[in-house]
């Protein structure tokens, strides 16, 4: 880095970091909420609108669709037109979509109103991470991810409590209701705290175009893709149709990488991808992601349907998990600071694999006591992960891109997230249908055949972990990060003809 830089980055005031975090971290907390909130609300909207179980998913499935379509787009958007005017248009679209939501008169239309509500999520998710990596100084962004990851964590694990507890007096309306009062502290804390100028000191006055052709084919590809992977008319996974879908994927991408490598301003400069940090980093975030995520999606399932534990008893237990990564989140993030990211990555996922052969010989008997401890140590797994693998990714991207960088980060952990979940759910329910038992989950903790099927199925898909959680670690043990990338490139520093892989 040049002494220009290096002054232009000593500059900088950072004084106000915390207030530019607390606007940012309010947005996190309640959009993370609403997410996990939902799932407590299906079986009350799909009474209310008197449609199927299988009718009310499209409520979530539109969700993952929509945000992971968008995410990336609005990501490069923000980097043309300032992340600061995404992030507060994200906001009232999300305020808007919530209180469309509550008011909608039928299920379709409350669908339409998911998509907008979606769309918002899409925007805050694609600005948020870099603009609190860029409220702080470059090393600090340890601390900035895991204050970040803090944030989500609290989202999460309370989304599904207040949910509970609110449905219990209230109609489900109110939950998306309650949605607009924190948005509305957001939107105003962040048009007052939030400074463009301070986050983004080196912008150029250019303005670039938008690779809309680009943003078109990552966003169709992508949803198809979700669509696919989730599979909500529950086809066979032999299907014809699920084969073709998954055939004009590639196809999709194909075409998507060959027009970006072509295109002179790309809405994702590929090209990112030939420095073996960044591109190890994501692989082990996708990696790492479909490991993490079985067990939030399959143990409620164990504790509830298998050991007929009451709700708001599996609920203490789960809340482990995200208390752990909190926790993690934190010490990670200050230690990767200090020490650099590489080895607490290595610690995290140890953490994972080492919790994950346990998990797969969980049986009827095994003490709720072990089960604790065991997500407990996941949760810290996956905090210890988690940041300091952003933090490397993060650290390998020009200034310039750094709005759709962090949103590739957080696209990447949504589609781990999907993967591993569609892997798990499949595994458990191909090896139940298997031996005969293709019933509701709410019955096998009922019948001893149907509850050693899913045993059998349980035990599959963490033997799965296990491997997804190795190729990671060995994945993060190559990623050795370069002296030079201790802070993000500044974007003076890439001018369009000197952008990675470009001649």
């Amino acid at each position: 880095m040049s002494e220009i830089h290096q002054a232009a980055t000593a500059e900088v005031d950072y004084s106000r970091k915390w207030f530019a975090f607390t606007a940012i971290g309010i947005s996190f907390v309640t959009m993370v909420m609403s997410m996990s909130m939902v799932f407590v609300a299906l079986s009350a909207i799909a009474e209310d609108f008197e449609v199927t179980l299988r009718a009310v998913t499209w409520v979530v499935v539109v969700q993952a669709l929509t945000i992971s379509a968008l995410m990336m787009p609005m990501g490069r958007l923000a980097d043309i037109v300032g992340w600061k005017r995404i992030h507060l248009v994200g906001l009232v679209l999300f305020a808007g979509g919530s209180l469309f939501v509550a008011l909608s008169p039928s299920f379709w239309v409350l669908i339409v109103a998911r998509v907008v509500m979606s769309a918002g999520s899409a925007m805050g998710q694609s600005v948020g991470t870099a603009m609190v990596v860029s409220s702080f100084p470059p090393h600090e962004r340890g601390m900035a991810i895991g204050s970040q990851t803090s944030a989500v964590a609290i989202g999460g694990v309370s989304g599904p409590i207040l949910g509970g507890l609110v449905l219990q007096v209230m109609p489900w309306e109110a939950l998306f209701l309650m949605l607009v009062v924190p948005i509305a502290i957001a939107f105003v804390a962040g048009y007052f705290l939030l400074d463009e100028n301070k986050m983004r000191p080196n912008r150029s006055s250019e303005r670039s175009p938008f690779d809309w052709g680009g943003a078109i084919l990552s966003g169709v590809a992508i949803s198809l893709l979700v669509v696919t992977i989730n599979n909500p008319l529950r086809l066979s996974w032999a299907s014809p149709l699920l084969a073709g879908c998954l055939l004009v994927v590639v196809v999709l991408l194909a075409i998507f990488v060959r027009w970006e490598l072509r295109y002179d301003r790309p809405m994702l400069e590929l090209r990112l991808f030939r420095d073996r940090v960044f591109s190890l980093a994501v692989v082990t975030r996708l990696l790492g992601f479909m490991g993490t995520t079985a067990t939030l999606f399959l143990m409620p399932i164990y504790l509830i349907s298998f050991r007929g534990i009451a709700e708001g008893a599996a609920g203490g237990v789960l809340f482990l998990t995200s208390f752990g990564m909190g926790i993690a989140a934190q010490a990670a993030g200050r230690l990767s600071d200090r020490f650099g990211p590489r080895p607490f990555s290595m610690l995290g996922l140890s953490m994972v694999l080492v919790t994950s052969l346990p998990m797969a010989f969980l049986g009827r008997n095994t003490p709720i006591p072990f089960v604790m401890v065991m997500l407990l140590i996941s949760g810290l797994g996956s905090g210890f992960f988690n940041v300091p693998n952003n933090s490397l990714i993060l650290g390998s991207s020009p200034a310039s891109a750094l709005g759709v960088v962090a949103a590739l980060t957080n696209l990447t952990r949504n589609v781990g997230n999907v993967f591993g979940q569609a892997i798990a759910s499949g595994v458990v329910v191909a090896a139940m249908v298997a031996q005969g038992f293709d019933i509701p989950l709410d019955h096998i903790g009922d019948n001893p055949g149907a509850g050693g099927a899913f045993l059998d199925g349980w035990r599959i898909a963490f033997l799965l972990v296990t491997v997804y959680t190795s190729i990671a670690l060995v994945l993060a043990w190559q990623t050795k990060p370069r002296a030079a990338a201790a802070a993000v490139v500044p974007e003076t520093v890439l001018s369009p003809a000197e952008s990675p892989g470009r001649s």
